[in-house]
């Protein structure tokens, strides 16, 4: 089937989270655009991809994704979109970096092509393994009895693995508290991990690691490098959930070499989408690792593509995935994919199986053909 790409649309979305969301080193996200792509074709094809950067997380921002589009118009126009990682490559040869803004460029090449396909996206990325993937429930870093309300609500709607975030305020005994109290609200058996998005030192967070030992926690990304995370992981003996400091290839090697490898988050747009991701899952299966399939941020587009490459993961080593659309609003498809009994499944229409409201999109922000 011959395709040819004619035209690309950009659209800018404010997505507002439910509750302000706090995180470690004064982090916080409220409302942050989220960015959708709309690949065109002259087969009347139409491919969506979606990015959602957050302030202060990760070098990425919303407004780079136009200026980047607008780069690459001259590669992509013309181009056959079908059989994403040829078009990527001659895009990562013509500008380099910019994951974040390739990440939805990806993720619409291959909506484009499992619909050209007749298929579901998971079908191609290994076909499905489960029918949907469990989820965990991140929870801000508020007070600590706050945090045990938002948990204990969260497991009377099926949910049994939780993050809690720390290091907003209050120095390490408050982090202390606060798992604590996630801890006993949740009871003994579901999962609980403490996430500082590298806003510890290694210090605190080994004297956090030390008073909660008995309490069955992991650890997430406590310090910026993966160097301090591999010390606090040797000192504290508690396993590691890699997220920041894991981007691709050479990162994961490294962070395995270290030792701090327990878990990892496979972010698309950290990775620059479907392809790398896919790539690091793989990866990622051969070692043993444990897997998070999810993104930064974002709505519907962009946790349809989380729920297909979830279900496409071996179950031994997919440790959850996230709902991401079901933190924030608006929806941005109505026939996105949606919580059920906690977990998140795919849609088996072709393609990522999502149609983009396109009132809620609102007016390009940019138009290229």
């Amino acid at each position: 089937m011959a395709v040819k790409i004619t035209g690309l649309n950009v659209y800018a979305v404010p997505l507002t989270s439910h509750v302000t969301y706090y995180m470690g080193d004064a982090k916080a996200c409220d409302t942050v655009d989220t960015v959708v792509l709309e690949v065109l074709t002259d087969a009347g094809l139409t491919g969506w991809g979606e990015v959602c950067p957050i302030p202060h997380y990760l070098p990425a921002y919303a407004g780079g994704v136009a200026p980047a589009m607008a780069e690459l118009a001259q590669v992509l126009l013309g181009a056959d979109p079908i059989g994403p990682e040829a078009l990527m490559a001659a895009c990562d040869y013509h500008l380099q970096g910019h994951a974040y803004a390739k990440s939805a460029l990806d993720m619409a090449l291959w909506d484009l092509t499992a619909k050209a396909a007749g298929m579901p996206l998971y079908r191609l990325l290994g076909g499905r393994r489960q029918a949907a993937a469990p989820l965990y429930h991140s929870i801000s870093c508020l007070d600590p009895d706050e945090m045990a309300r938002i948990a204990k609500e969260a497991y009377g709607q099926g949910i049994r693995q939780f993050q809690a975030k720390l290091g907003a305020s209050g120095g390490w005994h408050a982090d202390v508290e606060r798992l604590i109290a996630v801890r006993e609200a949740i009871g003994v058996g579901p999962l609980l991990y403490g996430d500082w998005n590298c806003g510890s030192i290694s210090l605190d967070a080994i004297r956090v690691a030390a008073a909660v030992r008995d309490h069955d926690v992991m650890l997430e990304q406590p310090c910026d490098t993966l160097e301090a995370c591999a010390e606090v992981r040797r000192t504290s003996g508690l396993a590691m959930k890699i997220d920041e400091s894991c981007h691709d290839i050479e990162s994961l090697l490294r962070a395995r070499e270290l030792g701090c490898l327990d878990v990892v988050a496979l972010k698309l747009s950290k990775f620059g989408g479907v392809t790398q991701i896919r790539r690091a899952r793989d990866l990622c299966t051969r070692f043993a690792v444990m897997m998070v399939v999810e993104d930064t941020w974002g709505s519907d587009i962009t946790t349809a593509a989380v729920a297909h490459l979830a279900v496409s993961t071996a179950p031994k080593y997919l440790l959850n995935a996230c709902d991401l659309s079901g933190y924030v609003s608006p929806r941005l498809a109505p026939d996105g994919p949606v919580r059920t009994d906690a977990t998140l499944a795919p849609s088996d229409r072709p393609g990522l199986g999502v149609t983009p409201d396109r009132d809620v999109l609102g007016s390009p922000v940019l138009q290229l053909s």
